[in-house]
């Protein structure tokens, strides 16, 4: 006879026992919720205490406000790991917040440290471990007791607890709102278009260093020696003159380049579809072109999907091995939409690191609210599809 068994009268004999309620998995999930609310709440605030406390109390010197910015990012860590906690167990669907840019896409180290010291995530975690250590207290005492108590009601109690655990991750760990996370991805956004502005400068600077400038410093001390023979060796000095003849033609041909990539004449004045088939007439493979647009979008977005077109079609003949590739672009409501393929040897991936290549187109059209989508399987070709904003010329 167990503890549970009493004795009846005998004409209760055939009345069937008290029910007790039944414990579903989410009450269980429930329940261990609030039992790790103690250890975690603990965490929380012992972290966030030192944290405030050895930041801020060394804010005068140099390494108060990194080790701030640094604690902060903990901080984001921690929460984090309470959203993974608030899925697992509590079953709510709640989004990540979006990520601080590292130094290297912020522009540099106190530029990053300004975004870590004013992140709202990182200083809305921390207040989570301050004001979180009672209720963890209080939740895990009730919970512990209620388990060998208040068993009937425990599923019910369970539920009144986590539900306010529920609004303090709802109100304190989740992203404010739509706006709060656009604004940092455009923060994240405006250092890519700074550094892909500052690497065009430098590309542009190098290749008139290194190209037409070196010619036309060898054209003029040419010229310089052909006048000086031209009185003792005509002849000498006439192919002299015709060396630098020729140096004219290659650094006018260098310099039609270098302005080609900062921004052909066709495409300004002739639009996509002509400036399209140009650089596709320059691929090493047979490309089909087909430009569908009624109208010409904003010259930025003309411009980026120029640019990216190009740099894919280079990849194709560098590395596709292809025989056919074809460019398509057209327009789907508010979206300008580009897809490049070829029938080459597949195998292309947006690597990381970012800066160059795929990555860096990647990048490239994240910054304006693109996106940039690659296929390609093993021997079965590339398909990469590209999508930009449709703005209309001139706004």
């Amino acid at each position: 006879m167990t503890a549970n068994t009493r004795t009846a009268p005998a004409a209760d004999e055939d009345r069937p026992a008290p029910v007790r309620p039944a414990f579903a998995r989410e009450t269980w999930g429930e329940v261990a919720h609030l039992l790790l609310n103690l250890p975690t709440t603990i965490v929380g605030f012992v972290y966030t205490v030192f944290m405030v406390s050895m930041g801020g109390g060394l804010a005068v010197t140099a390494m108060g406000l990194p080790l701030l910015a640094c604690g902060l990012i903990g901080s984001r860590a921690l929460g984090r790991t309470e959203r993974a906690r608030a899925r697992a167990l509590l079953g709510m669907r709640v989004e990540e917040p979006t990520p601080i840019p590292g130094p290297k896409r912020s522009g540099g180290f106190f530029p990053w440290l300004w975004s870590s010291l004013k992140d709202p995530v990182g200083w809305r975690t921390s207040l989570y471990g301050l004001i979180r250590l009672p209720w963890g207290v209080l939740t895990f005492t009730i919970t512990l007791v209620g388990l060998f108590v208040l068993w009937p009601v425990m599923p019910y109690l369970a539920r009144a607890m986590t539900q306010l655990d529920r609004a303090m991750v709802r109100g304190l760990l989740s992203p404010v709102d739509e706006l709060e996370r656009r604004i940092a991805e455009l923060e994240s956004d405006r250092g890519v278009v700074v550094d892909t502005a500052a690497a065009d400068l430098r590309r542009i600077e190098r290749d008139l260093h290194d190209g037409a400038q070196a010619r036309l410093v060898a054209l003029a001390m040419g010229l310089g020696l052909a006048k000086e023979k031209l009185l003792e060796d005509p002849q000498a000095a006439a192919r002299m003159v015709d060396e630098a003849h020729g140096e004219v033609k290659i650094a006018l041909q260098e310099l039609r380049d270098l302005a080609r990539g900062i921004h052909p004449a066709v495409l300004t004045d002739r639009g996509l579809d002509a400036a399209l088939s140009s650089v596709a007439s320059r691929c090493l493979v047979p490309v089909k072109v087909d430009v569908d647009l009624a109208e010409r979008p904003a010259e930025a977005i003309e411009g980026i999907a120029y640019f990216t077109v190009s740099e894919l079609l280079q990849n194709v003949s560098k590395h596709a091995r292809a025989r056919l590739a074809s460019v398509e672009v057209w327009r789907a409501g508010n979206r300008l939409l580009i897809r490049v393929s070829d029938d080459g040897i597949g195998g292309a991936r947006i690597a990381a690191g970012g800066g160059t290549g795929m990555a860096g187109l990647a990048e490239r059209l994240g910054a304006v609210d693109g996106v940039f989508v690659v296929e390609s399987p093993e021997g079965g070709g590339t398909v990469v599809t590209a999508e930009l904003p449709w703005r209309p010329r001139g706004v």
